[in-house]
């Protein structure tokens, strides 16, 4: 939205809206601006939670899984977790034969994986880029 329709949402005038927003984006709590992709509309249809479970928990075993999945184009967030698992991951795919792929020839070739367990997400009903 523009700064003028944003000043007009929060009852500011332009100027000091632009103030707010720059003191915002200084400290770092706006940390960046991007487009919302929508996956279907894109042709990846598919979403699947993936959680990995690695064979040990060392840093230097977790830096090294992490920087491999960063190449992993299908995968679009990465989070590591606490718990019985030590990854999840937001895969998008176009099909089920796209995600074996992957799985087969990207995520299990990765040495060191103890188990994955596949979620397909249904639906998405709250998708925030807020804080509460």
């Amino acid at each position: 939205m523009s700064l003028s329709e944003l000043a007009d949402l929060v009852g500011l005038s332009a100027t000091p809206c632009k103030r707010r927003l720059t003191k915002l984006e200084e400290a770092g709590i706006i940390s960046g601006y991007s487009a919302v992709i929508d996956h279907k509309a894109s042709g990846f249809g598919i979403t699947v939670f993936v959680s990995v479970e690695l064979e040990r928990q060392k840093g230097e075993e977790l830096v090294l899984f992490e920087k491999k999945v960063m190449q992993f184009e299908e995968v679009v967030t990465g989070s590591l977790m606490t718990g019985s698992q030590d990854f999840l991951l937001e895969v998008v795919v176009e099909s089920l034969e796209e995600y074996e792929s992957f799985l087969q020839n990207k995520l299990l070739k990765f040495e060191g994986v103890r188990s994955v367990r596949s979620m397909f997400a249904l639906r998405k009903f709250v998708d925030r880029s807020r804080v509460p």
